[in-house]
């Protein structure tokens, strides 16, 4: 009993340990919080105040308020794009292996960057929030649970993708290639510049297929004063969402098992 009950300390501490350099050392380089904070905020108001009036919605929303929980999402998507490139600096530095060779289990890497990249898009994610309540974002406390559920939830999700993505590449060119071609148009893809109701065909279905337009009209759900999803729909999200994150962690966990990492 004794060595399983070590083996699991161990994992435990490796996961703090990591979890705690994540955050430590983007706290540390301000470029990431100004790049991870700022490109979604500029997003926001120049596309939120460029479209204005042009927007037409039968409650009379603002497109600056329907935008919102985009904006928040692509926080959480910039903050895991951020946090999975440092897998391939870590290799570059000789950190990962160290990482790889000591007694802990593969699937701590993965709880720790996950859970790394989760906290800070959290963090950064319930600023805007709180700093954008004035503007008619609407609060309540049932309301900033629901919000803080569905950002952990989203923002584990959207790590584990870029995990995915990261994980076999030795170069972050690369990585930022794959990142324009794959995740940004995830995120496109969302219904967070438009509703689906009124896209074109082909459009609509690339959006009912993606996993993250449920999540978003989850996190909308809680955001917006404007939305008509019902609790059977809601809980239908969730499911679908829950799924999202445990498909793409079971991926993330088998990625670093099997798919060998190159050293440059």
């Amino acid at each position: 009993m004794q060595q399983p009950v070590r083996r699991v300390g161990n994992n435990t501490l490796a996961i703090y340990t990591l979890w705690k350099r994540e955050v430590v050392r983007f706290l540390r380089q301000k470029n990431r919080i100004v790049g991870a904070l700022g490109t979604p905020l500029v997003f926001w108001l120049l596309i939120g105040s460029g479209v204005g009036r042009s927007f037409q919605s039968p409650h009379g929303q603002n497109y600056l308020i329907y935008f919102f929980p985009g904006m928040m999402l692509l926080i959480l998507l910039f903050t895991a794009i951020f946090s999975t490139i440092s897998i391939i600096e870590d290799r570059r530095e000789g950190f990962l292996q160290a990482v790889l060779c000591a007694p802990i289990s593969r699937g701590s890497i993965v709880v720790s960057k996950l859970l790394g990249g989760t906290t800070l898009g959290l963090l950064q994610s319930l600023l805007v929030y709180f700093l954008s309540l004035p503007m008619g974002i609407p609060f309540s406390f049932e309301r900033f649970l629901g919000i803080v559920l569905s950002l952990g939830l989203l923002g584990m999700a959207m790590t584990a993708v870029g995990y995915i993505l990261a994980w076999p590449l030795d170069s972050v060119q690369g990585y930022h290639a794959l990142m324009n071609l794959f995740l940004m148009p995830l995120w496109l893809l969302s219904g967070a510049l438009f509703p689906a109701e009124g896209a074109y065909g082909w459009i609509k279905t690339m959006i009912y297929l993606n996993p993250l337009y449920y999540g978003l009209e989850i996190l909308r759900f809680w955001l917006s004063p404007y939305s008509t999803l019902e609790q059977g729909k809601l809980i239908l999200y969730c499911f679908i969402t829950l799924l999202f994150f445990i498909a793409v962690t079971a991926v993330s966990i088998w990625v670093t098992e099997k798919v060998k990492v190159r050293h440059p």
